[in-house]
């Protein structure tokens, strides 16, 4: 705050200033709202991903050139980390129709803002080579194969394992390739907002404003209008909806042909997908990452989904991938950690200093970070590079340290004392986090290692492990009742 702080005094040549810190979403981005005597409030941003940064102030740029509605960057600080925007206020298009919502659903201003912001998305996804920086798009250049990737391992691993959904491994991941392919069909060579949705768009001035464009990148056109029409909590009535849909049509056909058959049927692809990689955030971000209002959003994906199985169609035979969706559309629902039950429930994670230490939402913020950087990191031996802290290779590796051991003595004798009070004081969370450069060797193979040791001693709490750089390593513990 003291670097934004003096970044804005030098900039604006103010001096009685105030600086609020404002709520964090999904995003590690931190943003605080600066307000000035004699000046109009201004919104200073702070971000260690410079590549990410990169890409939106390129974008920026290119979008304010061709006079589309985005803030204006008053200043980047020569590491690229820290930056001042113009301030758009606070209302965004989620909360103008929650205010404005209707027995039908949405109001009829509501209904106007969303036409406005249809009249400007294909403004938006047209621009091509000559009117936006391609090479500036983070982390991937195109939402292709591995993006989609990505999108559908997250589901997988951070929502149907968590609602305990049963499939056959080898069978999902075949429909997720003949999905995967289904969609790579499709005309792609757009520029795709990525997370096009009403919490992105801000009514300033008469008109929307978009933020939170820098995961931008080549892509179908199908994909933003799956993202603002199919938003979860907004919670947009199919008859609305279809109006929607149509509305955006005739705009797009303002500027190219368009063969309305093939772009629903894409579309239809493009909402599930959509959809998934949205649940699995939402079970990210509001089970292991404690969030609650994360976890709000799912009853309306899983509606969603209802209405996608009994009444669209796909072109292509995904069975298992389908009868997952029926079941999580009826069983599915992920609560919170701290409504599944009244007892202890201790959560173990591994993670990366690079990204930044795990936070805490429970009810008291108890855990421990431990770090685990001074100790022997294998790593760093080239026959290891390749190896997780789960592997046998890397156990045997530290096995031959004794400071891994008096580490491990050092650990348990803390973490019961803990455990032990907090069981006692009917405490019912308690995070533990493991750190290391990568995520990958030392801190991977301490969770595990506690986990076990936790599950032996404590067979009746509720144990979650979380390897957040390598989620499809993580795990719960189910306790003994």
């Amino acid at each position: 705050m003291e670097i934004i702080k003096t970044i804005v005094t030098d900039l604006f040549k103010e001096t009685h200033l105030e600086i609020t810190k404002l709520p964090q979403s999904g995003s590690p981005r931190i943003y605080y709202r600066i307000s000035f005597r004699d000046h109009q409030p201004v919104i200073g941003v702070y971000n260690s991903d410079v590549k990410e940064n990169e890409a939106f102030f390129g974008f920026t740029e290119s979008f304010r050139n061709k006079k589309i509605a985005v803030p204006e960057i008053y200043f980047i600080t020569p590491n690229r980390q820290y930056y001042i925007i113009e301030d758009l206020g606070d209302i965004t298009l989620f909360e103008f129709l929650k205010q404005d919502r209707g027995q039908e659903g949405l109001g009829e201003a509501t209904i106007e803002w969303y036409k406005r912001v249809l009249e400007e998305l294909p403004k938006i996804q047209l621009l091509n080579e000559k009117d936006i920086d391609f090479s500036l798009c983070y982390p991937r250049a195109a939402f292709d194969r591995q993006s989609m990737n990505w999108d559908l391992n997250y589901f997988k691993y951070y929502y149907l394992k968590l609602v305990h959904a049963h499939f056959d491994e080898q069978e999902l991941e075949d429909d997720f390739n003949r999905l995967i392919q289904f969609l790579l069909e499709a005309d792609a060579q757009y520029f795709m907002f990525r997370d096009f949705q009403s919490r992105n768009i801000m009514l300033h001035q008469g008109k929307p404003y978009f933020i939170d464009y820098q995961g931008g990148r080549r892509g179908p056109l199908q994909y933003d209008l799956a993202s603002l029409l199919y938003d979860g909590k907004a919670d947009i009535p199919e008859k609305i909806r279809e109006e929607l849909y149509h509305f955006y049509i005739d705009q797009l056909a303002r500027y190219i042909e368009v063969d309305k058959t093939k772009f629903e049927t894409y579309y239809i692809g493009f909402v599930l997908i959509r959809i998934m990689q949205a649940l699995g955030a939402y079970g990210y971000r509001g089970y292991y990452e404690k969030k609650s209002h994360f976890l709000q959003s799912i009853p309306y994906a899983l509606q969603n989904i209802r209405y996608i199985l009994r009444n669209k169609t796909l072109p292509i035979s995904i069975p298992t991938l389908w009868n997952l969706l029926d079941f999580i559309s009826k069983e599915g629902n992920l609560s919170s950690p701290l409504e599944q039950s009244k007892h202890l429930t201790i959560t173990i994670q591994s993670f990366s200093f690079k990204v930044g230490i795990p936070t805490s939402e429970s009810s008291h913020g108890g855990g421990f970070v431990f770090d685990c950087r001074f100790l022997p990191n294998p790593g760093r031996i080239p026959e290891y590079k390749e190896y997780n802290g789960t592997d046998l290779a890397i156990q045997q590796y530290f096995s031959q340290y004794e400071v891994v051991e008096q580490f491990k003595r050092s650990v348990e004798e803390i973490i019961i004392m803990a455990v032990d009070n907090y069981l006692e004081r009917e405490f019912q969370q308690l995070m533990i986090n493991f750190g290391c450069t990568g995520g990958q060797h030392r801190s991977i193979y301490f969770a595990e290692w506690l986990a076990k040791k936790l599950q032996e001693r404590y067979p009746q709490v509720q144990i979650n492990l979380n390897h957040i750089q390598f989620p499809e390593l993580s795990k719960r513990f189910v306790p003994n009742q």
